[in-house]
């Protein structure tokens, strides 16, 4: 795993430098909350912009007044996440205590976009769970057997109705947000933005706030925003609109299979220890594969992802 080590070149004293959280970002404008939770506008010192939410800075006031600011250092990250389009692969969110991939029972889930969320999340060392919404639907117990290969290696799989039993969901899900900071993800349609209004009733008032004081406009939606649960204890979630499509140039295709745990159960199994688990006799993983231990969708995306490293170099 790759941690991202650097940090902008203090041009301040210390003494003179604010510590602050990234609550949002757009280009190269940071919205900045100070540890006596005001916020302000930030942009970083020279062209080079490294910050994303999640981020612990140092910044200090700019002569224009107290609601700006610049941000002088980022300080060390714990793990860093990156997305990826056609084009690029950009650091997104970072300092996360967990991931929250939600799926639903309609419509129906993309195992490949869930697959690649849990490797990004154990390429960071990043504790990863699934939230399938939407449980009072006809399509749960359908979305329940494509979700079982996930509770059989492991993945936490919870479950809510949180149109149907708000109450409900909400006090089995607090006690998982409490204390930690989580990035919620998921497609359009699971609900996410019901959960996170559920637990933070001012959010859309917040992506209101963000989006003027960032001039972002209509290109809110697709920028990542931290949202305090309880500010006091470290409840947080983070909102990535829309399911990215996670950046995984930095994995080395030979350590995929250890960051798919039902294939690393039968690694030590191969005849080779440099098998890629595709065509070598005495594979392990596609004997696995063959017995049903390893479902053959979970082995299909990982020949997808296998053969997507072996083409781009990170």
């Amino acid at each position: 795993m790759k941690r991202d080590r650097r940090a902008v070149t203090e041009a301040a004293p210390a003494a003179a430098l604010s510590p602050g959280l990234v609550v949002a970002s757009h280009g190269r404008h940071y919205r900045v909350e100070a540890d006596d939770g005001s916020r302000r506008n930030c942009h970083p010192r020279g062209k080079k912009s490294d910050c994303v939410v999640g981020d612990r800075v140092r910044w200090r006031h700019t002569t224009e007044g107290d609601d700006e600011g610049v941000i002088e250092a980022v300080e060390a990250r714990r793990n860093l996440l990156f997305r990826q389009d056609e084009w690029r692969t950009k650091a997104f969110a970072a300092n996360l205590d967990q991931i929250v991939v939600m799926v639903a029972s309609e419509p129906v889930f993309s195992e490949s976009q869930l697959a690649r969320a849990l490797v990004a999340a154990q390429s960071a060392g990043i504790e990863a769970w699934v939230l399938l919404n939407k449980t009072d639907l006809p399509g749960a117990d359908e979305a329940r057997r494509r979700l079982a290969p996930y509770r059989a290696m492991g993945t936490a799989v919870r479950e809510a109705a949180l149109k149907a039993a708000p109450e409900a969901a909400q006090a089995a899900l607090l006690p998982l947000f409490a204390g930690r900071a989580s990035l919620v993800l998921g497609p359009s349609g699971t609900g996410k933005s019901t959960l996170i209004n559920r637990f933070v009733p001012g959010a859309a008032a917040a992506v209101g706030e963000i989006s003027q004081a960032l001039n972002s406009g209509r290109h809110t939606t697709t920028h990542t925003q931290w949202h305090w649960i309880d500010r006091a204890a470290g409840s947080a979630l983070i909102d990535s609109p829309g399911f990215q499509e996670f950046g995984l140039r930095q994995v080395e295709p030979a350590a995929l299979p250890a960051l798919m745990p039902d294939l690393a159960a039968h690694v030590g199994a191969c005849r080779f220890y440099n098998c890629t688990h595709r065509q070598e006799p005495g594979c392990g993983v596609r004997a696995a594969v063959e017995r049903g231990e390893i479902s053959e969708s979970r082995y299909r995306i990982y020949g997808e992802i296998l053969e997507e490293l072996g083409r781009t170099a990170w």
